[in-house]
């Protein structure tokens, strides 16, 4: 049920990787042994954002493996999914928002991606029973929004896509339907040439229901003018934009340009709703997970630059225990809040924990 990429628009080998760029790339071996662990998947138009001349391009380390990729630390699912899914495809954690898997497949392969486990590997996770997640759904009055996940939603055909929003939009205690996707970011022509699409999302955004896409541009670089007028398109339609961009170590670990990417999403009418601590996952770790304390300085420097509606954006940590609020650092620790959760006795609770400078996530037990 995924959306058909012409062969010519994506790259997933080292060889046809450096035929694109006429150049060898370094690493070459370790980059295939890596890309066999975690598929290697780039569009041309992404590709193309990338400046081979600089070793420590942003757009070039989320996209293509990299050495730091063999360090193993850290574990596949860092906040509990297995715990919290009902059945395959649906995990219900907080209480108003229920969780679907809808595909394992992207049009990147981001490097950084906290669903490694999954992603172009298995399908044992994705959503097969959609009468299933409908009868959960009317069953739980207690669920106001549904996010579609995965994988890429908008990588599922515009038919299954709309389908799914039918069927969503007779469950009457919805409020809202998220989509998270990167499309708008790699590969806006998906947006921009399916008039289809948004028939469908006009349809359903002219009801009774909104209707979400939440994206996740994480460097400045990647709002080019296409992606740009791809947002637009989702916005004409109906559609509330909001943006989530996860601090990664070497893409956006610097306050300026953290600071820029919140004000252009803000000026081209996108939401900045939460910045991500990078999750401690395997092969992710080491490679782009920022210290706390660098992270917490970080955000505080880039608030410093930013109006009002560029700061809206929360810095949070998807941990076990629920969804963090990072408020800040001192006192050799981080003063926290608990933004989500679905434990009574951590609602809304405050704290402060006592951390050394290096460390990059919270150990809270279970």
């Amino acid at each position: 049920m995924n959306m058909h990429i012409r062969s010519e628009n994506i790259v997933q080998t080292i060889d046809a990787l450096e035929q694109c760029i006429q150049r060898p790339i370094p690493d070459a071996k370790i980059i295939q042994r890596l890309a066999k662990k975690h598929p290697m998947r780039i569009t041309r138009y992404y590709l193309d954002l990338i400046d081979w001349d600089d070793p420590k391009d942003p757009i070039r380390k989320i996209a293509i493996p990299s050495r730091g990729e063999q360090k193993l630390s850290g574990t596949f699912d860092t906040s509990g999914e297995h715990v919290y899914t009902k059945f395959r495809g649906l995990q219900h954690k907080y209480r108003q928002t229920a969780l679907i898997l809808t595909t394992n497949s992207c049009a990147v392969y981001c490097r950084h991606c906290f669903r490694k486990r999954l992603v172009g590997l298995v399908e044992n996770e994705v959503v097969v029973d959609w009468d299933r997640v409908v009868a959960y759904l009317t069953a739980h009055r207690e669920v106001t929004n549904v996010l579609l996940s995965g994988g890429d939603p908008l990588m599922l055909t515009t038919d299954h896509l709309e389908d799914i929003l039918r069927r969503l939009s007779r469950i009457p205690h919805l409020l809202y339907v998220r989509i998270g996707s990167r499309i708008p970011v790699v590969l806006p022509d998906r947006i921009l040439d399916d008039d289809s699409l948004h028939e469908a999302f006009k349809a359903f955004a002219s009801g009774e229901k909104r209707l979400y896409v939440t994206t996740q541009f994480n460097h400045p670089r990647e709002l080019t003018s296409t992606s740009i007028q791809s947002v637009k398109r989702l916005q004409g339609d109906g559609v509330i934009v909001n943006n989530q961009t996860v601090l990664l170590k070497g893409v956006n670990d610097c306050s300026s340009v953290m600071a820029e990417l919140q004000a252009t999403l803000a000026r081209i009418g996108v939401i900045p709703y939460y910045v991500f601590q990078c999750r401690p996952v395997t092969a992710v770790m080491d490679e782009f997970q920022v210290p706390l304390y660098d992270a917490c300085h970080l955000i505080d420097e880039a608030r410093k630059q930013l109006d009002g509606l560029g700061k809206r954006f929360r810095f949070v940590m998807s941990h076990l225990t629920g969804k963090i609020e990072v408020l800040g650092w001192s006192d050799g620790g981080i003063h926290a809040k608990y933004h989500q959760t679905n434990r009574a006795s951590l609602h809304n609770k405050l704290f402060h924990k006592r951390l050394e400078k290096d460390v990059g996530w919270l150990d809270l037990g279970g």
